[in-house]
């Protein structure tokens, strides 16, 4: 046999043991351990794993050399996917596989060793989200983890706990009973943050400090919550346009509003804001918030799926109107300043932007996805998926036309191979026109961003980017499980 077909022979071996992997799944599992610098010296180009995925596999292009590299990463002592063995400065993309697929086959054949991965550099214990180790009681949406429809969500809860590191001790006990919405919010931005390509650490305060080469800022994580007490406890239940309207105009921007200035206003015991503590002074600094302050039920969506459209007027103090053409018909949306909002004989001003202290907040960032469906869905997307179980995604995706003023509806099959979503889709940045230390467009490239310019709102907008959406998972089953 030829020298060739010899190794065209093996090479057809070695993929009996090794198998090619999605990005999409190569992605959850290895979701901590890119350094962002790496984005800059190389480009990944296939992703294979063996059978049982013990052992991962990757082949990339050194942007430098011009040549290739290979690698195989396995579980650390907590479980984290980590490089334990690599070669470079290989002449073709062919070779790097073929070597790769080689040295992954013969770890399989010959048995990979228990602490092929381990690291030597591993907490003592892995960052579990999903164990219980308390008597409390579960908050109801941790429970609903249990069900076989939400096993994808906990397989990407189970890829991203141990890689996280809080200075919170609380913050799994949190997530499972009394704060489940903001803590899934802040692991949603974890996430988020890593697929824009920082490195991510969580200091005692700000929630996160986010490093790439030549960029750093830090952000505090916050959640519109239910009122309790006082004006904003009596929920208004708008039915009509007309009362949508001024949900929108008044009751949610103070709702907003309350989260932003309790985060704006707060102090630690030294007297400090956020942004003269050692982690984040000099740096730009963040506030994400999140809606939470009305869940979903059987009958009606959650505010989230709305509200949003009530943020960007408070923030800057503008509002949009419709002006009619005097002569030729049609007409031009313009910017004005925005109104006081009022609702149950409270007043607040408009602009948060425009507050004492705000210069100091470099931009808002928004999601209404940091919720357990989109956990659910990046989870189907890398090939966790239940059996006898369908998703489907409805909603509205940006209309890029300069007189829409909805966006344009869609429902998709998210189990489709054609399907894609990523986490970061769904994120919104308004920067602060005010901003002591702005933070720059280009540092967020791909997601939504609203920025002013010449006294004009600017903003940019991602192909197909989604403005709001809920999935529907629908169970399967047989006239057996009916009865009779």
């Amino acid at each position: 046999m030829g020298e060739a077909k010899k190794r065209s022979a093996q090479r057809s071996e070695n993929e009996k043991l090794i198998k090619p992997l999605s990005e999409a799944r190569f992605n959850l599992l290895s979701i901590g351990v890119r350094m962002a610098v790496s984005r800059l010296l190389s480009g990944e180009i296939s992703y294979w794993a063996d059978h049982e995925e013990r052992i991962l596999g990757l082949i990339s292009i050194d942007f430098t050399d011009e040549d290739f590299v290979w690698m195989i990463l396995a579980r650390d002592r907590i479980g984290r996917f980590r490089c334990c063995r690599v070669e470079a400065s290989i002449k073709s993309e062919p070779l790097a596989t073929e070597m790769m697929l080689q040295e992954m086959a013969r770890l399989v054949k010959e048995g990979i060793p228990a602490d092929f991965g381990w690291q030597g550099d591993e907490p003592n214990a892995p960052f579990d989200l999903l164990s219980v180790n308390h008597g409390e009681k579960l908050h109801p949406y941790f429970e609903v983890l249990n069900d076989a429809g939400h096993m994808p969500a906990r397989a990407a809860l189970k890829e991203i706990g141990p890689w996280l590191a809080p200075s919170d001790p609380h913050f799994v006990k949190e997530f499972q009973t009394t704060a489940f919405d903001q803590r899934i919010w802040e692991l949603y931005l974890w996430a988020a943050f890593r697929e824009l390509g920082f490195d991510v650490t969580q200091p005692e305060a700000p929630d996160f400090s986010c490093r790439a080469p030549g960029i750093a800022f830090t952000v505090e994580a916050t959640a519109v919550s239910p009122s309790n007490a006082g004006p904003l406890a009596v929920h208004p239940e708008p039915t009509t346009p007309e009362e949508q309207a001024e949900f929108l105009k008044n009751y949610m921007p103070m709702k907003f509003g309350s989260s932003l200035t309790s985060k704006l206003n707060k102090k630690n015991a030294a007297g400090e804001p956020y942004w003269d503590r050692s982690e984040t002074r000099g740096k730009p600094f963040i506030i994400a918030v999140a809606d939470f302050h009305k869940p979903a039920d059987l009958e009606k969506l959650g505010s989230m799926t709305y509200s949003h459209s009530a943020l960007w007027p408070y923030l800057y103090g503008k509002r949009v109107v419709f002006e009619v053409k005097e002569e030729g018909g049609g007409g031009y949306w313009r910017m004005v300043k925005g109104d006081e909002h009022i609702y149950g004989g409270k007043t607040v001003p408009t602009g948060f932007f425009d507050l004492p202290g705000a210069e100091n907040v470099s931009a808002v960032l928004f999601s209404n996805a940091g919720t357990l469906p989109k956990f659910n869905r990046m989870g189907l997307r890398a090939g966790f998926v239940p059996d006898k179980h369908m998703y489907f995604r409805h909603g509205y995706r940006y209309d890029p036309s300069p007189d829409a003023y909805v966006g344009i509806p869609f429902q998709e099959d998210v189990l489709s191979p054609d399907y894609e979503e990523y986490w970061s889709d769904e994120l919104q940045i308004f920067h602060n026109p005010n901003a002591r230390n702005p933070i720059s467009p280009d540092t967020f490239g791909g997601i939504t961003q609203y920025y002013f310019e010449n006294d004009d709102l600017h903003t940019i907008t991602p192909h197909n980017a989604v403005i709001a959406s809920f999935t529907s998972v629908l169970r399967i089953v047989g006239d057996e499980e009916f009865g009779s």
